[in-house]
C-alpha cells in the first residue's frame, strides 16, 4: 500500500460522542496532530501518551476533564499515528520530545499547563517539569519512573534489568519492526492485552490501535524513542547519593498501578521521594494500563489534583 492509498490514522471521529476536534500544529521542529476539546479559555491540560499508544489512550479522561471546565489538548507525540515521523534515531532524543510540548503549549497561546503523562509520556512529563519548571503548573505522572531514579535502579536491581529485556531488544535495527508488524501486529497487540485484565482493550479499540501502528513509518518512529534513549542517555548520573540531587518543586501527583509488568515497585517509592510537593496514589492490583482499567479512579485523582 502506498502512502497515498493508506487509510489515515484515527482522529477525533474515533470518539463521535465527545465534542473534540482533530487539527495539526506546525511547531518549530515537528508537525503534531492533536485532539482538542473544552472551553478555550479554561485551564489548559495536556495529556501525553506512551508506547505503543496514541492520543486515543486518554479517551476515558477526555470527557470528564472537558466537562469540568478544562481546555484539553492531546497530541500524537512525534513518530506516532498522524504526527510527523522524523528520520533518524537522533530526532527522538528526550530533549527534543520535551521541547515539542513546550512549543505545543506556546501554540495554544499559553505560558503554562497542567501536564499528565503515562509510560513514555510520563518520562517526557518528568523531563518537562525538570527542564522547564515555569511551563508546568501541576504535574501528574502515571506508571512512569523519574528518569534519574530509573537509571539508578536499573544499575542496582537485577529484576528491573530482566523486566526491561524488550527495551534492549528494541535497540536492534529493522528486526523489531519486522517482529512487531508480523501477523497484523499480533505481538504488539499482545503486549497490551497480555499485560492487562481481560476486556481492558475492546476489539474496536484494538482495531484503532492497529490503524495507528499501520501508518507509514510509525513502527520505526515509535521504536526510535527507545533507541534514542540507549544511544543518547537522557540522564547523566552524578556521583554520590540521591540526597545531593535537587527535588522537583512542581506539585506532583504520582499514580501507580502496583501490578505493572515492566516496572518494579521500588521505582514508584523512589520517584515519589524526588518530589518536594507530592501525593502518591497506589492503585492496588492495577496493571501498567491503570488509566484504562481504573479510569474513574485516575480521572477523580486528576480532578482533585488540578485547581478549578
Amino acid at each position: 500500500m502506498t502512502a497515498a492509498e493508506m487509510t489515515p490514522g484515527p482522529g477525533a471521529s474515533a470518539l463521535p460522542a465527545i465534542a473534540v476536534d482533530s487539527s495539526t500544529r506546525e511547531l518549530s521542529n515537528v508537525r503534531l496532530h492533536v485532539v482538542t476539546g473544552g472551553d478555550e479559555s479554561g485551564p489548559l491540560v495536556v495529556l501525553l501518551h506512551g508506547f505503543p499508544e496514541f492520543w486515543y489512550g486518554w479517551r476515558h479522561q477526555l470527557e470528564p476533564l472537558i466537562e469540568a471546565g478544562y481546555r484539553v489538548v492531546v497530541p500524537d507525540q512525534r513518530g506516532y499515528n498522524r504526527s510527523e515521523k522524523p528520520d533518524g534515531v537522533g530526532s527522538y532524543r528526550l530533549r527534543y520530545l520535551t521541547r515539542d510540548i513546550v512549543d505545543l503549549i506556546d501554540a495554544e497561546g499559553r505560558e503554562r499547563a497542567h501536564i499528565v503523562g503515562h509510560d513514555w509520556g510520563g518520562i517526557v512529563a518528568w523531563d518537562l517539569a525538570t527542564r522547564y519548571p515555569d511551563v508546568v503548573d501541576r504535574l501528574a505522572v502515571i506508571n512512569a519512573p523519574h528518569p534519574t531514579v530509573f537509571q539508578r535502579v536499573l544499575r542496582s536491581n537485577l529484576e528491573q534489568v530482566v523486566r526491561s529485556w524488550y527495551a534492549y531488544t528494541f535497540q536492534l535495527p529493522w528486526l523489531p519492526e519486522r517482529l512487531l508488524g508480523a501477523g497484523d501486529y499480533t505481538r504488539l497487540e499482545r503486549a497490551m492485552t497480555g499485560t492487562a485484565p481481560s476486556g481492558t482493550f475492546s476489539p474496536a479499540a484494538l482495531s484503532l490501535y492497529r490503524r495507528a501502528w499501520d501508518q507509514q513509518g510509525a513502527l520505526t518512529g515509535m521504536l526510535n524513542w527507545y533507541r534514542a534513549s540507549g544511544r543518547y542517555p537522557p540522564v547523566r548520573l552524578q556521583s554520590g547519593s540521591t540526597a545531593d540531587e535537587p527535588l522537583l518543586e512542581t506539585p506532583t501527583l504520582l499514580i501507580w498501578g502496583d501490578g505493572d509488568f515492566a516496572l518494579v515497585s521500588e521505582l514508584a517509592r523512589k520517584s515519589a521521594a524526588r518530589c518536594e510537593n507530592r501525593r502518591f496514589v497506589q492503585v492496588s492490583g492495577a496493571s501498567h494500563w491503570v488509566q484504562h482499567e481504573k479510569s474513574a479512579v485516575v480521572t477523580e485523582e486528576l480532578l482533585t489534583h488540578f485547581p478549578r
